[in-house]
């Protein structure tokens, strides 16, 4: 049996080798802009939609926020990150969840939820505040026509002046939301079911 000794690493070999190794991190984060030969998909690559939209955090108005979006099916349901600059350095404070009022509006919200946490993007969008980005007119309409159909819930997990994040999770909410009634609330549910083409 070899005995083999092991010597300690010195302070300076570990922080070297922890700089190679972000360095390596770094430089695959920043490599493809899509999966190459030798990598797989991630959930990552398919936040392809590029949205603006002001949000209201703690009473505030801010952003506009830059969203990447992806849909998760077909109802629709969708996510977003949602950073404050398109700069790519900048850091995730939120995300949010679009789904259709087909789904939103059937029972799974509550009336008293919905208008605390939830936003009607139809009404969202008809104050002009949203814009659909780095896609042509039509297909930008298509986007916005789509998202009418749904409502939003925002989760804020990183406010700008704080150094790291607190942990306090708040809810943000869209500008100029509207509190609605039960029956406008079912009307809705109506209108995104008769709109989503699998039901037409």
């Amino acid at each position: 049996m070899e005995i083999v000794k092991v010597r300690r690493a010195t302070p300076l070999v570990i922080l070297a080798a922890s700089s190679i190794a972000m360095s390596v991190w770094v430089v695959q984060g920043s490599k493809a802009k899509g999966p190459g030969p030798s990598q797989l998909p991630t959930p990552a690559d398919a936040y392809n939609i590029h949205v603006t939209a002001p949000h209201v955090v703690g009473g505030k108005v801010m952003g506009p926020f830059h969203h990447y979006c992806r849909v998760l099916s077909p109802e629709p349901i969708i996510e977003c990150l949602c950073y404050r600059s398109s700069d790519p350095g900048a850091r995730l404070e939120q995300v949010e969840y679009i789904i259709s009022k087909s789904v939103t509006r059937t029972g799974a919200v509550s009336l008293a939820d919905w208008n605390e946490n939830w936003h009607d993007h139809k009404q969202e969008i008809a104050t002009g505040r949203v814009q659909v980005l780095d896609l042509p007119s039509d297909k930008a309409k298509e986007v916005a026509d789509m998202v009418a159909t749904t409502d939003g819930i925002i989760f804020h997990l990183w406010s700008d002046g704080e150094k790291v994040p607190s942990g306090r999770v708040m809810v943000a909410q869209s500008v100029g939301h509207v509190n609605l009634t039960q029956a406008e609330l079912e009307k809705g549910a109506q209108e995104a079911a008769a709109a989503t083409p699998s039901s037409k």
